[in-house]
């Protein structure tokens, strides 16, 4: 040990010990004196033993966050853990001539806590959630630079966890040059991706599978794509050979780039619906005829307290959806909320499903899409959960 070591309580070093890396405030001994709030700190168990490094601030709950296990230098593991990653994609999607956008770093899942980096094309987008990962942004850039050689590099800090941590919004471009919008492609499918003026990083590149599927059940079916975004779902239903298929959101500017992306595709958008309405005031008036709903809104419960609030706004969504939905038809219904997890998820469209008085099979399960990976020592970086539905 030394005067700048985190010492743990005695018996509270097992989640470390199997490479889970949050350290709660109850957990600690005690703290070096003078520590400075975002700083890299190593960490010992009670008898002394060295269990790796982390960075540290006080005024959150998970006051510490280990960037690396063992004795060995923080940065170099950290480096690794980026190249890691990156081979990992690499692996995944090869030559990116089909699919040349997708997430690079999702966090603990690649053993980098605070940190999300996705790339599109040759642009990557950051997030920064925490105050450690923050004071490491200069290195993880560099780092970025040295393997990858980006074009861009911007980043889009506007997490929620960024209150707790003591932090604001922030948003720029951190290397390269400066571009407002960027082509991708995605299953040989093209899409346009507005970097700054966007929801999440760009594009929800975690339902990359799921778009796959939809479009697989498309084929002759008419297509109501629910809290529709940029289109993504809708692109793909209607390449897979849907009749027609309405893409409704709240966000006007967010369809018309929808209407870009059909275009892109060689899809006529004047041929099929787009609707700005609030999806659950669109599903209480007079929907019908659709034999495939996509339901894929934003988290309900952005935070524990919500979970109960949250529950009904699912509840209620599906409920609606299930419905109007034609019989034969399919529901692909999802949440992205980390606090709602697979089984409750299913709870609440089980009392949708008796409530909306429809005989109803689940099909298939699904997650996050394959580069958003779950680290099994650190389950909690699973948050995307659906379900394929028929209903009678």
């Amino acid at each position: 040990m030394t005067d700048r070591t985190v010492v743990l309580r005695k018996g509270k070093d097992k989640p470390i010990r199997n490479r889970h890396h949050w350290i709660f405030s109850g957990a600690v001994e005690s703290l070096p004196e003078g520590l400075i709030d975002g700083g890299l700190y190593p960490v010992s168990s009670h008898d002394g033993a060295p269990l790796g490094y982390a960075y540290f601030n006080r005024k959150c709950s998970i006051i510490g966050r280990i960037v690396s296990f063992g004795p060995g230098d923080p940065f170099t593991a950290l480096r690794k853990n980026v190249q890691r990653a990156i081979a990992v994609r690499n692996e995944l999607f090869g030559d990116g001539k089909e699919t040349n956008a997708y997430r690079l770093i999702n966090a603990e899942g690649d053993g980098i806590p605070g940190l999300i980096v996705d790339k599109y094309d040759t642009t990557l987008v950051i997030q920064i959630a925490t105050l450690g990962m923050e004071k490491l942004r200069d290195f993880i850039v560099e780092t970025l630079v040295q393997e990858l050689g980006p074009a861009s590099i911007y980043e889009k800090s506007n997490l929620p966890s960024r209150r707790e941590e003591g932090l604001g919004d922030k948003a720029g471009f951190l290397f390269g040059g400066q571009v407002e919008k960027v082509f991708i492609r995605e299953n040989g499918f093209d899409f346009l991706v507005d970097i700054a003026e966007s929801q999440k990083t760009g594009f929800y590149l975690d339902q990359r599978e799921m778009r796959k599927l939809a479009g697989s059940l498309a084929s002759g079916r008419r297509v109501l794509n629910c809290f529709s975004y940029t289109g993504g779902f809708s692109v793909y239903a209607l390449l897979g050979g849907a009749v027609r298929v309405d893409s409704v959101d709240i966000s006007g500017p967010a369809l018309e780039l929808a209407k870009q992306n059909f275009r892109l595709n060689g899809l006529p958008p004047e041929e099929h619906g787009f609707i700005e309405a609030d999806v659950f005031a669109f599903l209480r008036g007079p929907v019908s005829d659709y034999d495939l709903i996509i339901l894929d809104p934003p988290a309900f419960a952005k935070r524990k307290a919500d979970v109960r609030q949250a529950g009904r706004g699912y509840k209620d969504i599906n409920r609606l959806a299930l419905q109007k939905v034609s019989a034969g038809g399919f529901v692909l219904t999802f949440s992205c909320s980390h606090f709602v997890d697979e089984r409750l998820f299913q709870q609440i469209v089980f009392e949708a499903a008796a409530e909306a008085s429809r005989n109803v099979r689940i099909l298939q399960r699904h997650r996050q899409a394959s580069d958003h990976p779950v680290n099994i020592f650190h389950p909690e970086t699973e948050y995307l959960k659906g379900l394929l539905l028929y209903v009678d």
